[in-house]
């Protein structure tokens, strides 16, 4: 199981095994969170506090877990949201991710626009022609 945490003051990302209590082996380093796990069963995706996504290589096998140094696996920074803005493609090679238009991470204001009466004003403005 992959998780993050911040009980030690910055949210890191650990894997240990489920169900547990046990062993828990810690994967990034100087923050990291929103892991997800490639179907490949070698990579383990997470995203950095500067919202980048960076992966680590890995073997399994029984009650043994080893990970690699998580690398840089993008530059682009991701719009930061309160769920999760993205997901890793099942051939495991690229990210549906939400991005700013102009390629900045910073969070934009929503905006919802309510149009009522849609077909009164269709009708207004494209005549009906027989």
């Amino acid at each position: 199981m992959a998780y993050s945490t911040d009980e030690t003051g910055t949210f890191e990302v650990y894997v240990s095994l489920f169900p547990g209590p046990g062993r828990k082996w810690p994967i990034s380093t100087g923050g990291g969170s929103r892991p997800i796990w490639s179907r490949n069963g070698r990579e383990l995706f997470l995203l950095t506090p500067e919202d980048r996504i960076m992966v680590a290589s890995y073997t399994a096998k029984g009650d043994a877990f080893a990970a690699d140094k998580p690398r840089l696996w993008s530059e682009k920074r991701l719009l930061r949201l309160p769920s999760t803005g993205h997901d890793l493609a099942p051939d495991g090679k690229r990210f549906a991710a939400i991005l700013n238009a102009d390629g900045t991470s910073e969070p934009i204001a929503p905006q919802l626009i309510v149009l009522l009466n849609f077909f009164d004003d269709l009708r207004r403005r494209v005549p009906v022609s027989h």
